[in-house]
């Protein structure tokens, strides 16, 4: 009678066990806010990375914060701009203390700080915007630390500005329509949904970042990037824009389950064109490119997966 007993006491054993797998498969994913590109890209990597068993719940984040969030353990996973992470693994402004359990998964696409102003606002450089109103991201967000640096250059701070709203990319273009902000200020892909959308209702101007300040800006943090708007890349911009960048990465908890980081990996690469839809500039990555060494440790489920895929 006790061969029952048995069969049954292994059959919940092994129940437990699943349970507990299952468990360890729900991982969090802090992205970034509406209205960017960082949300969107979160719900295609969920529905990857459940097809490979990994069920992800995805939730708003942005850049500086969802650093500290991953440190932190309340978030599994999160998206981030390599300058800032880098910043944090050094324990800089405007992190507190060094980030001792962020690693890096993968390099995805270049991030634009971009500046817009109402065409008819006349401003012609960030220097112009002492006085005007200015629309930036809320605190935690890289392109927010990045607009202090930019304005820093040019000798200005916040306090400098007629008034200045920390909000959201869909806020900010509801300010600039009813011109309540004379400017606001972002850090994505290019071409920007929000800046198409501020264009189809008002004229605008990018506002550029000359040579000498760039190099300024670098001294400020190394890991900044030269890059260029091209011309045409939004209505009636005619010219080239000078700006500096960044790169988008996926980062992850170093102590999270390797086994888990190389599943959600391997199906961000097996199904490339699903994120492409979303980030154009992801269409033509490799592995080797999102192996890149950016200054922030990799983690051991992508070093297992971009070994195996002869990126390293």
């Amino acid at each position: 009678m006790t061969f029952p007993f048995h069969r049954t006491a292994i059959t919940i054993a092994a129940l437990v066990c699943s349970v507990g797998a299952t468990q360890a498969q729900q991982v969090r994913l802090m992205t970034g806010p509406q209205g960017g590109a960082w949300y969107p890209l979160g719900g295609a990597i969920a529905n990857i990375a459940d097809k490979a068993g990994v069920k992800v719940q995805v939730l708003p984040g942005a850049g500086i914060a969802n650093v500290k969030a991953v440190d932190g353990g309340k978030a599994d996973f999160g998206f981030g701009n390599s300058i800032s992470t880098v910043d944090g693994v050094a324990g800089r402004a405007p992190f507190e203390k060094p980030t001792k359990n962020v690693c890096n998964v993968a390099s995805l696409y270049p991030q634009y700080y971009q500046v817009v102003a109402n065409a008819d606002a006349k401003i012609n450089s960030l220097n112009d915007l002492k006085g005007k109103s200015l629309a930036v991201q809320p605190k935690g967000n890289t392109a927010e630390f990045i607009s202090m640096q930019s304005l820093e250059v040019y000798g200005l701070k916040y306090a400098d500005m007629s008034r200045v709203s920390y909000v959201s990319y869909t806020d900010a273009v509801s300010l600039m329509k009813d011109n309540n902000a004379q400017a606001f200020t972002l850090g994505t892909t290019v071409p920007a949904s929000s800046i198409m959308d501020l264009a189809s209702a008002r004229d605008i101007k990018l506002i550029g970042i000359p040579e000498d300040k760039i190099q300024a800006m670098r001294k400020l943090n190394p890991g900044y990037t030269k890059l260029v708007i091209p011309a045409g890349s939004y209505p009636k911009q005619t010219a080239d824009v000078p700006t500096i960048g960044y790169a988008t990465h996926v980062i992850a908890r170093c102590d999270l389950d390797e086994n888990v980081v190389y599943k959600m990996l391997k199906g961000m690469v097996d199904n490339k064109a699903d994120l492409a839809a979303i980030a154009k500039a992801m269409s033509g990555i490799t592995p080797k490119m999102m192996a890149e060494d950016i200054g922030v440790p990799m983690h051991k489920g992508a070093l297992k997966f971009y070994k195996e895929a002869g990126a390293l």
